[in-house]
């Protein structure tokens, strides 16, 4: 059948339309995405501006119209950290379905670990064995680990990019600071991840850690999905130190960032760089897949 998937991010809106069926790969077929900024359209009570309500009711409405204009029978449609983090979302959620007439959800940061680990789990396979799976969003990092289709351990922490960029880095605070606090709150984490026992196969996923990877070297999406990629420490760690003395107009010349992506790259780094160094791990490899395919997996599963 022809789906839709609909993914309403912090950063970025995303229809991804394919061609799906039990038992085989969801092939893409169309892709329809606009920058929305929802986080940066929270006020000082954290509830969602009329302006931030506005952008996201017209894209769905324009989404809904993509995917039926490409067929699809089906449309998935998830929210997850601004939506959700905002103290109005039932309200936000309520007019976004009256004017679209679909059934945006609200996926739990749990939920958000779980079903990217489902997508990395079946990209990888079995033979992958434990899996740890790290995905830096723009308002949450997301961790998960385990030997099964369920991880043991599924996380989020308030670490996004782009909540790590507005709240600290644009506020003034130094990258000390806002390093010291990274790495405090993922240690929080670490030890209900790591008890587990270790990895055998660590992965990372999403646009922020296939962006680090490919400012690093690893090779561009031209190449196809099945190219090996993977982010070193080593490298990643160059780059921290050179973006704390870059603009946001040059990190947007580099190799894989987006314009609309730039200026939270560093806080990015500085996440990813903090869960490589805590759970010690040399490299993490990219895997394609992620949270919109573990969701289209899981209807799939129960039909």
């Amino acid at each position: 059948m022809r789906m839709g998937v609909l993914d309403i991010g912090s950063n970025t809106g995303h229809l991804l339309v394919v061609d799906a069926f039990r038992g085989g790969p969801p092939v893409p077929a169309h892709s329809y995405k606009e920058p929305l900024r929802l986080a940066e359209h929270l006020d000082a009570d954290q509830a969602m501006t009329e302006e931030g309500v506005a952008r996201l009711v017209k894209y769905v409405v324009e989404a809904r119209g993509e995917a039926e204009d490409k067929g699809c029978t089906t449309i998935l449609a998830f929210a997850t950290s601004a939506v959700r983090d905002a103290v109005n979302a039932d309200d936000v959620i309520t007019r976004v379905n009256e004017a679209s007439g679909l059934d945006l959800q609200v996926l739990s940061g749990e939920d958000e670990a779980r079903v990217t680990f489902l997508a990395v789990r079946r990209w990888f396979g079995w033979s992958a064995g434990r899996l740890g799976v790290f995905d830096i969003g723009g308002g949450s990092l997301e961790i998960a680990a385990g030997a099964d289709e369920v991880p043991d351990v599924a996380r989020s922490t308030a670490l996004g990019a782009g909540r790590l960029t507005r709240e600290w880095l644009d506020a003034g605070r130094t990258q000390a600071e806002l390093r010291l606090h990274v790495r405090s709150t993922i240690a929080d984490a670490a030890g209900a991840v790591l008890r587990g026992g270790p990895f055998d196969r660590a992965v990372a996923t999403s646009k922020t850690f296939r962006s680090l990877a490919r400012i690093c070297g690893a090779p561009s999406s031209s190449e196809g999905q099945y190219v090996r990629r993977v982010l070193r420490k080593q490298d990643l760690s160059s780059l921290v130190k050179e973006l704390a003395t870059m603009s946001t107009d040059a990190v947007a010349e580099l190799p894989g960032v987006s314009p609309d992506r730039a200026h939270q790259i560093r806080a990015g780094a500085i996440v990813a760089e903090a869960t490589m160094d805590l759970f010690d791990l040399g490299e993490l490899e990219i895997c394609p897949w992620a949270m919109r395919e573990g969701v289209l997996l899981e209807y799939l599963d129960g039909l």
